[in-house]
C-alpha cells in the first residue's frame, strides 16, 4: 500500500539522538539548503549515496522505494535532520502507483526543484533466456516509468515555474552492449534518448535534463552475480577501483548546481575509465562487454 511518512523524530535504542550529532549535521547545510529533491530508487546503492549527499548539502527530500522498509533503514542511518526526509513506497511497475506517486508530490510541494531518477533493475543473463514478462519488467522499471515521472514532474515544475534539473542514472552500457545484460543494455539505450528528448523539449522552460552514468559498484540486492564476476569486474576498471559514494553523488550534485546552468542533455560518465575499455582478463564472465 502507497503510504507517505516523515520522520520529525525518530529514536535510536533508548535514547534520543545525540545534541553532537544534530549540531554536527546543521553545520554541514550548504549549497542545496531548503531545494525540493525527489529521488526514486531512493534504497539502491546509488540512491542511498545520492540521498545522503544532498541531504547533507540541505535539501528536503522525497524519497521513494518499494522497499519501504530500506527507506526506514536509511532514515536511520542518516540519524539527523529527519524533519528533512519524506518516505513513500511505490510500485514503478504500475500506473496507477505512479500517479499516486505524482499526486503526493504535488500536495506536498506543488513541485520539486530536482528530480533524480535512480530507479533501475539489472537481471543478470542473456537476451535468448528472456521471458516476455521478464523483458516488460526490465522496460517498465527502466524506460517507461522514468517517462511517466518525467513527463508528469517537468509539468508540475512548468505549473509551478520552476526551472528545475532532471537527473537520469543511465549506463555506459547504452553504448557498449553485454552479453551478460542485453535487455538491460537496450533499456539504458533508450534511456539515454528519452533524456535528451526531454532536454531539447524542456528547455524553452529552463529545466535541464541530463545524464550520470556510473561505474560499478558491488552491493546491490536485487542482482545476483555469479562467483568471480566482481573480482573480475573490479580488477577491469582502468583506474583500479569500483564507484564509492561520493563519486556518482558527486556528479549528480555538480549537474543540479547553478555551476551546470548551462549544461543539457549530456551524459557524464563517471566510471573509472570503464567505459573507454577493460583492462585484460584472464578468464571473462562478462562475454563481449
Amino acid at each position: 500500500m502507497n503510504c507517505i511518512q516523515r520522520f520529525r523524530s525518530l529514536i535510536l535504542g533508548d535514547s534520543k539522538i545525540p545534541i553532537g550529532i544534530i549540531l554536527e549535521n546543521l553545520m554541514n547545510i550548504g549549497t542545496f539548503r531548503e531545494k525540493k529533491v525527489l529521488v526514486t530508487g531512493a534504497a539502491g546503492v546509488f540512491g542511498d549515496w545520492i540521498v545522503k549527499a544532498f541531504h547533507d548539502e540541505g535539501a528536503e527530500l522525497f524519497c521513494t522505494d518499494y522497499r519501504f522498509d530500506a527507506l526506514e533503514n536509511q532514515a536511520r542511518k542518516i540519524s539527523a535532520g529527519l524533519d528533512r526526509l519524506h518516505l513513500y513506497a511505490d510500485d514503478l511497475e504500475n500506473d496507477s502507483s505512479l500517479s499516486e506517486l505524482v499526486t503526493a508530490v504535488s500536495e506536498l510541494w506543488g513541485a520539486p526543484e530536482i528530480f533524480v531518477d535512480a530507479a533501475g533493475i539489472y537481471p543478470f543473463g542473456n537476451i535468448l533466456e528472456t521471458s516476455n514478462e521478464e523483458w516488460d519488467r526490465i522496460f517498465s522499471v527502466n524506460l517507461r516509468a522514468p517517462f511517466v515521472l518525467t513527463r508528469d514532474i517537468s509539468k508540475l515544475m512548468i505549473a509551478n515555474n520552476i526551472k528545475g534539473s532532471i537527473i537520469h542514472i543511465g549506463s555506459g552500457a547504452a553504448r557498449s552492449l553485454r552479453l551478460n545484460g542485453l535487455p538491460y543494455c537496450i533499456s539504458k539505450t533508450g534511456l539515454d534518448r528519452l533524456a535528451r528528448g526531454f532536454a531539447l523539449e524542456l528547455a524553452p522552460y529552463g529545466i535541464r535534463v541530463n545524464i550520470v552514468e556510473p561505474g560499478f559498484a558491488s552491493g546491490s540486492v536485487i542482482t545476483e552475480f555469479p562467483d568471480g564476476y566482481v573480482d573480475e569486474v573490479r580488477e577491469g576498471i582502468p583506474l583500479g577501483r569500483e564507484s564509492g559514494s561520493q563519486d556518482t553523488a558527486s556528479a549528480v550534485l555538480y549537474l543540479c548546481s547553478d555551476k551546470a546552468e548551462f549544461i543539457t542533455g549530456t551524459a557524464l560518465a563517471v566510471d573509472g575509465g570503464n567505459s573507454l575499455g577493460k583492462r585484460p582478463a584472464e578468464h571473462s564472465l562478462q562475454g563481449d562487454t
